[in-house]
């Protein structure tokens, strides 16, 4: 193993040799995306934070143990408790169409998985009150059966999941697709079931590629404005989310309660960003654990050839 790591860092060397890279360019480099993060991330979350605990602690907390910021908080949990497993199957049924079958509009699906990436989330808010609004396509009918949408929790998880659903499906689809599927079909000839192959064979070997994907559609299902704004009505206590709240505080000139919601808001996606970088560390150390106890290829090559020889009389 000692051998490995050094002959990559000899080779490591060679090729900063060979690009002619300077010191002085490095440092350049490094200074410059230093201050990018610093002015266009660190800062802005740093001055919420101050802005939160500007008068204290006691304001802060009491920003943020009022009712109507706590009916915000389970909204907010409850859309992405809903919205997240909704896009996780879905992710994982188009990525295995996508990655395992060849077809006749299978562009034309992966287009449409991509489609919420190129809507604005407000057009997409917009897309549902046509849809679902008193005046849309199915207004009629909902209202004469007493089913509301629109301006209800209902119309909150469909925005929410239509804007959210890519991002499973995209981590999913690339690791599948990286993977290939001979082990699957090899599974196949053997006797094994669909379910045997997606449970036993499949999701193991996608499963961080997966995980990394839920922990992004959570964290956007929760800071989601756009659409759930339009769908929403802001209706206090009923139908407002956390960003909603954030609003709501704000234009009442209530600033620490404002910064103190978008505080909890950065929070979470600050544990979201810890989450992602303790799921790629594991995923590359189980794939530099695996690579370290498989053979090299020329190792293993000659030793097949040795077999083979040996095996012929």
């Amino acid at each position: 193993m000692s051998g490995v790591v050094t002959r990559r860092a000899h080779s490591a060397r060679r090729r900063n040799s060979e690009i002619g890279e300077s010191p002085l360019v490095r440092a350049a480099l490094i200074a410059v995306a230093l201050a990018f993060l610093g002015i266009f991330l660190v800062a802005p979350i740093a001055t919420v934070f101050a802005a939160a605990f500007s008068k204290g602690v006691g304001p802060y907390i009491t920003a943020l143990t009022q009712g109507e910021t706590f009916d915000a908080i389970e909204l907010t949990l409850l859309t992405a408790a809903i919205s997240v497993p909704l896009n996780t199957v879905f992710g994982i049924a188009a990525a295995w169409l996508v990655s395992k079958y060849d077809f006749w509009g299978k562009s034309l699906l992966i287009t449409l998985v991509d489609l919420p990436f190129s809507v604005s989330p407000v057009i997409s808010g917009l897309i549902f009150v046509l849809l679902f609004g008193s005046h849309g396509w199915f207004g009629p009918y909902l209202s004469e059966h007493d089913i509301k949408v629109i301006f209800a929790v209902p119309g909150i998880v469909l925005a929410t999941t239509f804007v959210t659903f890519p991002l499973v499906a995209r981590e999913v689809i690339a690791v599948m697709q990286a993977q290939g599927s001979d082990e699957e079909e090899a599974a196949l000839t053997l006797g094994a079931s669909g379910l045997q192959i997606l449970f036993r064979i499949t999701l193991p070997k996608v499963r961080w590629g997966l995980l990394y994907g839920v922990i992004l559609c959570n964290a956007r299902a929760m800071g989601e404005f756009g659409a759930v704004s339009v769908v929403s009505g802001h209706v206090r206590g009923l139908t407002n989310t956390l960003p909603l709240q954030v609003e709501i505080l704000y234009n009442e000139y209530n600033f620490v309660g404002a910064f103190a919601v978008a505080s909890l808001l950065a929070s979470l996606a600050l544990v979201t960003l810890c989450v992602k970088q303790v799921v790629e560390f594991a995923a590359s150390s189980r794939q530099a654990k695996r690579e370290a106890n498989e053979p090299p290829r020329a190792e293993l090559a000659r030793a097949t050839t040795r077999d083979l020889e040996g095996a012929v009389p």
